[in-house]
């Protein structure tokens, strides 16, 4: 099922169904002790369906949860997204639940088994952390938890989901969203009792683990890369991330500037290696980058790497140039240094954990076109907060960081 269609049936769908339920949690919440507790947080489910990177940013917020609440943790995510839980191990293999979104049909079936399993591992508290999805909301309703936390607009206009949340907290539109995912965790450990996060993180509130390494990988993605460029030996890796998923195809940057990029740095740098990364499905829109380059330290590795291989190469690589998609929030549990083009998003808000990462972006006063309030989407076909990023600016600084 396609974004568009997710995000109507979100809407003409979810909002009556919101309405409808909303009803029958008021009045649950009323009649139930749970309102005058701070909630059971023992066995707490996050759900975060369609980000890939957010599995990564919210990992100190479990973690958090998990060290000071001594919380069991689950999580729900899309099928095709679940193997980001895995780059940290944080939540165990069969405390994941993962749904299928291929059809209405899955997505149905998907529900069902979802409220099976939520009675199963007896789940006492959710956490929602979606910008203001109709479907999670009702996801958390269907739960059965006595405690649903998640985001709420309040005085804001719009986004409407209902009262079915029942410990709310603002969305905080002018923090990263690495600060609002610990503002969840802190309301469900019953730090402040408002809709407003009052309080303050504390030191090691946003810090990210780093993955887990293993020689027998490290060993495989060596002979992989040696099998792309049979010569290479000590030539250094630089990867380029050039696709971005279709969630948000606006985040692309030119093909024709990617390219240029490498060309530089090919023709300045004969000791570095260029390996373009992608999914299998993205092969042949990576080749074109491979070919517009037309040199032989530029390969496509498209397809090539595991999901479970890419910490491993992230690690043996000295740094990344990507679009700002999943795999720039994927390379920050790792040393990897990590250059990402922002355009109709912002570093403010998605910038990469991890202290690694540094941004291009043009800050234009239209930027950021895409915000929880019009959940993310954008018909700008021009795009010059992407495109008008100049090719010279980043090679510039790309040979900068490598003299």
């Amino acid at each position: 099922m396609n974004v568009d269609s997710m995000r109507k049936i979100d809407k003409w769908a979810g909002v009556p169904l919101c309405f409808l339920f909303s009803g029958l949690s008021r009045l649950a919440h009323f009649f139930s002790f749970s309102r005058r507790s701070a909630p059971d947080t023992s066995r707490t489910l996050f759900i975060e369906l369609s980000e890939m990177g957010s599995a990564v940013i919210v990992d100190p917020a479990m973690r958090k949860l998990r060290r000071e609440a001594n919380a069991e943790l689950f999580f729900a995510i899309f099928k095709d997204n679940a193997k980001s839980l895995e780059i940290l191990n944080t939540i165990p293999p069969d405390h994941i639940f993962r749904m299928r979104s291929d059809n209405l049909f899955a997505l149905a079936l998907s529900m069902i088994r979802f409220i099976a399993w939520c009675r199963k591992k007896k789940i006492t508290c959710v956490i929602d952390l979606e910008l203001f999805s109709r479907f999670t909301a009702l996801l958390c309703f269907f739960s059965r938890a006595k405690y649903r936390i998640g985001f709420a607009s309040f005085h804001d206009e719009g986004l409407y989901r209902g009262s079915i949340i029942n410990y709310p907290v603002r969305y905080n539109p002018h923090v990263h969203v690495a600060v609002n995912f610990i503002s969840l965790v802190n309301r469900a450990m019953g730090k402040f009792d408002n809709p407003y996060a009052t309080v303050p993180l504390i030191e090691g509130d946003l810090h990210l683990e780093k993955a887990e390494l293993s020689d027998t990988r490290l060993e495989t993605v060596r002979a992989k890369i040696k099998n792309l460029y049979p010569s290479w030996s000590k030539e250094r890796v630089a990867l380029f991330n050039v696709n971005a998923s279709d969630m948000l195809p606006q985040r692309r940057w030119q093909q024709e500037n990617f390219a240029a990029v490498a060309r530089e740095l090919l023709d300045q740098f004969p000791d570095i290696l260029i390996v373009t990364t992608g999914s299998p499905a993205e092969r042949t829109y990576v080749q074109r980058v491979v070919d517009m380059t037309g040199h032989p330290r530029c390969v496509n590795s498209a397809g090539e790497f595991q999901f479970d291989e890419l910490t491993s190469l992230y690690s043996l690589s000295d740094f990344m140039l990507t679009n700002d998609s999943g795999p720039a929030h994927f390379a920050s549990v790792t040393p990897l240094k990590v250059f990402v083009l922002f355009g109709p998003e912002t570093p403010a808000l998605y910038g990469p954990l991890g202290g690694n990462a540094e941004s291009f972006y043009l800050g234009l006063p239209c930027s950021p076109c895409v915000s929880a309030a019009n959940h993310r989407k954008t018909t700008c076909l021009t795009r010059p907060c992407i495109t008008g990023i100049p090719p010279q600016m980043v090679s510039a600084r790309l040979k900068s960081w490598l003299q």
